[in-house]
């Protein structure tokens, strides 16, 4: 019996080669999804962010083709953009994690802020650099963690450099997917709140639990309650960063004349 074209199995680590070969036949897009691990709540696991743009990209890759790689969920800077480290209650969340606050001050790490992030960056080129010598034509960083768009920004543009040299052209391109679709929805992009709690209620519902939600909330960053989070609107959110995502993979694809030249299109 053949597969679905919703169970079809798009995660590259899970393929043989001669499937590999066949779906980047197909289409050869790349999906990168990268994460943190990051507390979300009391109600949300701390891989969230991995968890969320995996999920995420496997529905991509199986409504607009391509293939998917396994989930970065290490690497980045440990002192800054992190609510451990920089949420106003970081305090709590210290104390909810049995852990002593100080761990994420910058004197606990060898390297400063700076070259952690430098060191990450260096990370994702190099990821860049595997995904082409596989034989993929676009690469998308997918970023469950909001800050590490920029990250991936920056490493899409400063491969964009030198990769259009290296011979067969391969076009990155770095999303979140909650500002592809703030126009229709305003609140999109919260942190463990109805947002994210929606979209991993839709994604993986096995690891949210509602009843944990505390009051006051910790560590959480929304407009909207996470006690308000539904699966149904996580779903209509989905489709439609799923719309927007296979559309902007495609054009790179079938119109990369588009995207040549300096000053690459992100």
């Amino acid at each position: 019996m053949s597969e679905s074209k919703e169970d079809r199995e798009v995660r590259y680590e899970r393929l043989r080669p001669a499937q590999i070969v066949e779906a980047r036949g197909a289409c050869p897009i790349a999906y990168i999804p990268i994460g943190a691990i990051e507390w979300h709540g009391t109600h949300n696991p701390a891989g969230l962010d991995a968890l969320k743009v995996h999920a995420l990209a496997i529905r991509c890759a199986r409504a607009g083709g391509g293939l998917v790689f396994p989930p970065l969920y290490y690497g980045e800077c440990r002192v800054e953009a992190l609510m451990e480290a920089a949420a106003v209650d970081r305090l709590a969340i210290a104390r909810e994690m049995d852990l002593e606050a100080t761990n994420f001050e910058s004197s606990r790490f060898r390297r400063s802020a700076a070259e952690q992030s430098r060191s990450y960056q260096e990370l994702l080129l190099h990821i860049l650099d595997e995904v082409r010598s596989l034989g993929f034509h676009v690469a998308i960083f997918a970023a469950g963690h909001y800050p590490l768009l920029d990250h991936a920004r920056a490493a899409a543009a400063t491969w964009w450099q030198y990769g259009k040299y290296l011979g067969k052209l391969m076009i990155p391109w770095a999303f979140s997917g909650y500002e592809l679709v703030r126009d229709l929805f305003p609140d999109a992009g919260d942190h463990a709140g109805y947002w994210e709690t929606s979209l991993l209620l839709a994604l993986e519902p096995g690891l949210v639990n509602m009843a944990r939600i505390s009051d006051p909330a910790v560590g959480v960053l929304t407009q909207r309650s996470p006690a308000e989070a539904s699966a149904e609107f996580g779903e209509r959110a989905l489709a439609a960063i799923v719309d927007r995502v296979v559309t902007a993979a495609r054009d790179r694809l079938e119109n990369s004349d588009r995207y040549l030249g300096h000053g690459l299109r992100l």
